[in-house]
């Protein structure tokens, strides 16, 4: 083991559209976690790989810590806990944009206790002056214990390479856990999924994002290079899916335009996408259906 190397796991929790996605694919350098302007987009925990020649930062990105309406809610919560109790950094996100609120009080509270080092990071510096971000700072000190505190801007890069070092400082001494070309261990077809899921929730009313689910169900690649890719696109009810469909096919055709587009970027090549909406009824209720579209 080279002498001095760190290594280990830190998250980012916040209450949801805290920036917490964002950061990460700045930080990592790749999109590993969609992003939305809608709350809870983010369902599953993806790690994304940092590599420094001195260190190895494992980043997880995790839902948002919300109120549970359903079972998938609350299963999201569970993830969002277990993920707390395990990594070595927790780095708790605050918009600069928005006064510190009841959800960040209750967040601090919650990650009080746990072993890990904390970090307040003051998230969304660019959408706000020097006197409102002086003021959020010192509010975010009387916040809680914290053994730093950083603004950064994923949207501008500002100070996100101090956050990184800021973050391996408080790391372990331990050798390095993943490969040098990993990026994320997240599967591919997980990531397609997650990219089609992306393109659906653009411009969709408030009360459908929830009720969106995407399962791959075959990837194929063909001898000329070109990537076939089958997804169905699940909602909880019939008017659900006249929405997601648009008039003649029109927000269909538009979800599989974007998604094919990032879904290139991904795979670095050519992609067929074949895309059905269907009817799972309630099935964010509902456990046998949940295990089904992988919660």
């Amino acid at each position: 083991m080279q002498q001095n190397y760190r290594a280990g796991f830190a998250c980012f929790v916040g209450r949801p559209n805290a920036g917490k996605s964002t950061l990460t694919n700045a930080i990592v350098g790749q999109k590993i976690a969609i992003t939305s302007a809608k709350p809870q987009t983010t369902r599953h925990t993806v790690r994304g790989v940092v590599h420094r020649t001195d260190a190895q930062l494992v980043l997880v990105d995790t839902p948002g810590l919300h109120r549970p309406r359903t079972l998938l809610g609350e299963r999201l919560n569970d993830l969002v806990r277990s993920t707390w109790s395990e990594v070595d950094v927790i780095g708790l996100c605050l918009p600069a944009d928005e006064e510190i609120g009841r959800g960040d009080r209750f967040i601090s509270g919650e990650i009080a206790e746990l072993k890990a080092t904390l970090v307040a990071v003051v998230t969304k510096t660019d959408l706000v002056d020097r006197a409102t971000l002086a003021k959020r700072l010192l509010a975010v000190q009387e916040l809680g214990e914290f053994a730093d505190i950083v603004p950064v801007s994923a949207v501008s890069g500002e100070q996100v390479g101090t956050l990184v070092d800021v973050m391996i400082g408080h790391l372990p001494a331990s050798p390095q856990l993943y490969p040098d070309d990993m990026l994320t261990d997240e599967p591919e077809h997980v990531l397609m999924a997650e990219l089609i899921r992306e393109a659906a929730l653009e411009g969709v009313r408030d009360e459908l994002p929830h009720s969106i689910a995407v399962l791959v169900e075959e990837v194929l690649v063909e001898d000329s290079g070109l990537t076939k890719v089958y997804a169905d696109i699940y909602v909880e009810r019939s008017s659900q899916k006249a929405i997601v469909i648009g008039h003649q096919a029109s927000r269909l055709k538009d979800v599989g335009t974007r998604a094919r587009r990032a879904i290139e970027d991904l795979v670095g090549g050519r992609v067929y996408l074949d895309l059905h909406v269907r009817v799972a009824k309630d099935w964010q209720r509902d456990p046998k259906q949940l295990r089904r579209l992988g919660f």
